[in-house]
């Protein structure tokens, strides 16, 4: 017996074995259930969705010998004679290869005659948008008003081509792309029936290749099989599909964490060796960064197949949170903008820099001496204790004295906003209680509440242990303090600008105003 592919031998016969599509395949299953068919059905939808295999299986569902009903029994002679493509009352025609007026008018010439076995005559055009206006013409008049045993269902991929007189004659229905969750759970089920270990990595690197469509994702599980020799391996998925390994793109986000710029451009370099299509790696390197940017946001996320959580929580902890948005960003941007580039590698350490180059500004620390919105001494300023003597720092910490403390701990990124937008409630010998805004809560995760806590413990000669209390923070935080010192600042700096005699001047000879937005204070 010859091989059939698993694209046909898997291709539902059910309604009740379709993968997604439950907005549509609800719909058909009332109507045929309440007797409310419609004459004519259009579904769109890009390609592997399964247009057609819904329009074959509506097609058994009104012919099946047991009656209309959305569970034909796959039994009878009808049924059978469908799914084998050799049903005579099912007539399937491909409108890319029959565009012209007089095949489309013979075609529909035999509307007219009653069914010769089934109880509907069923019409499925495939790709009805290649059809020509004077086909669509022809089609027109039998669409709007055919005889009662006979059925139109339309399939194709570019709706917008179709003419609105043939739109407003259909029950017109959108296919989804399907998840990639969805497909690799198909591909799971498939295998195991067909008894073939898999790798789970793998599945959803072909999952994810096959861009929505199950029908690509079962062909290129096909080729997967043959290539692997009967195996389901990620290293063979990578392979066949010119992805290079996962750890090249971990490596590759620790240099980033690491701001070491020589490092990743030899790095870049030595990717060569394996051909990559670079837009491919900017494409994996944003997957990866979304899912440390969860890690970072959403408590205990368990990562998924091919990025497990131990992995996330490590680049998480290494890297600050806006400095994953960033390097997302720009890896996204990057990747569209390849194609101008000189070369496909020229690009890509481009884009690499790019993230190294446009970082978020640090806040400089201000001169020894200075204070901070709420009077507490600045880091290296004469009145901040030393390093040294973290201990009797600690020992007098009061709630009032939260801001100074937070002035001095060594911390950037997120785990510094999440010390700056929190109040001290109590210290109890080694417990800090720390009050957090309801809207500020995103700011608290594993990684951003170690990172708060090895600081303290750094600061105040001891260690810490943090509770938080998500609650309308009683007293002023340091970054309240701090906004309302630019605002103070803000409004100085635009009195001053007011009162300047060349603004006063220009003011009263041509009758010039300021724009209060566009004056902002010196640096």
């Amino acid at each position: 017996m010859s091989y059939l592919a698993l694209a046909r031998k898997w291709r539902p016969k059910r309604f009740t074995e379709m993968v997604g599509q439950e907005h549509v395949l609800r719909a058909l299953t009332n109507a045929l259930d309440s007797d409310r068919v419609h004459h004519a059905y259009l579904f769109t939808g890009t390609r592997g969705v399964g247009k057609t295999t819904i329009a074959r299986i509506l097609s058994k569902c009104l012919n099946c010998e047991r009656g209309v009903s959305s569970a034909p029994c796959g039994e009878c002679a009808a049924c059978r004679e469908i799914d084998e493509g050799r049903f005579v009352d099912l007539i399937e025609v491909d409108a890319a290869s029959r565009t012209k007026v007089e095949e489309t008018r013979e075609l529909l010439e035999n509307v007219q005659y009653m069914p010769t076995l089934g109880r509907y005559k069923v019409y499925l055009i495939d790709e009805v948008h290649m059809l020509t206006a004077h086909s669509f013409n022809a089609l027109l008049k039998t669409l709007e008003e055919p005889p009662p045993h006979v059925k139109f269902l339309l399939a194709t991929t570019d709706p917008q081509k179709l003419p609105a007189t043939v739109l407003s004659r259909c029950l017109q229905f959108s296919l989804r792309r399907l998840p990639v969750a969805l497909i690799s759970e198909r591909l799971r089920g498939i295998l195991e029936a067909e008894a073939i270990e898999a790798e789970p990595a793998a599945l959803r690197l072909l999952a994810v290749a096959a861009d929505g469509s199950l029908r690509d994702a079962l062909s290129l599980l096909d080729q997967l099989i043959a290539f692997g020799g009967g195996r389901v391996a990620e290293a063979d998925a990578r392979a066949m599909l010119g992805t290079i390994d996962r750890e090249h793109v971990v490596r590759i986000a620790e240099l980033l964490a690491a701001q070491d710029a020589a490092g990743l451009m030899q790095y870049a370099g030595s990717l060569e060796q394996w051909a990559p299509d670079h837009a491919q790696v900017l494409d994996e390197l944003a997957a990866l960064l979304q899912r440390v940017a969860l890690s970072q946001v959403v408590r205990d996320y368990e990562g998924d197949e091919t990025h497990p959580p131990e992995l996330l929580q490590r680049l998480a902890g290494a890297l600050a949170p806006e400095d994953v948005q960033l390097f997302y960003q720009t890896a996204i941007i990057g990747r569209r903008d390849l194609a101008w580039a000189p070369d496909g590698r020229t690009g890509f350490e481009m884009t690499l820099l790019r993230m190294l180059a446009f970082r978020p500004a640090v806040q400089p620390a201000p001169p020894a001496g200075t204070r901070t919105a709420t009077g507490a001494p600045a880091p290296g300023s004469a009145a901040a204790p030393p390093a040294g003597s973290g201990g009797a720092a600690g020992a007098s910490l009061e709630p009032s004295g939260w801001a100074g403390l937070v002035q001095q701990l060594d911390l950037q990124g997120a785990a510094r906003q999440l010390a700056a937008n929190c109040a001290l409630l109590s210290r109890e010998k080694s417990r800090l209680r720390l009050a957090l805004e309801p809207r500020h809560r995103f700011m608290r995760t594993r990684a951003t509440e170690e990172r708060l806590a090895q600081a303290l413990a750094r600061r105040l000669g001891e260690p810490v242990r943090l509770e938080f209390e998500v609650i309308e923070v009683p007293a002023e935080t340091p970054a309240r303090a701090d906004e309302r010192a630019a605002a103070a600042e803000l409004d100085a700096a635009r009195a001053s600008f007011e009162r300047d005699p060349t603004v006063q001047a220009l003011k009263e000879r041509f009758g010039a105003s300021s724009v209060p937005d566009s004056v902002q204070p010196a640096r």
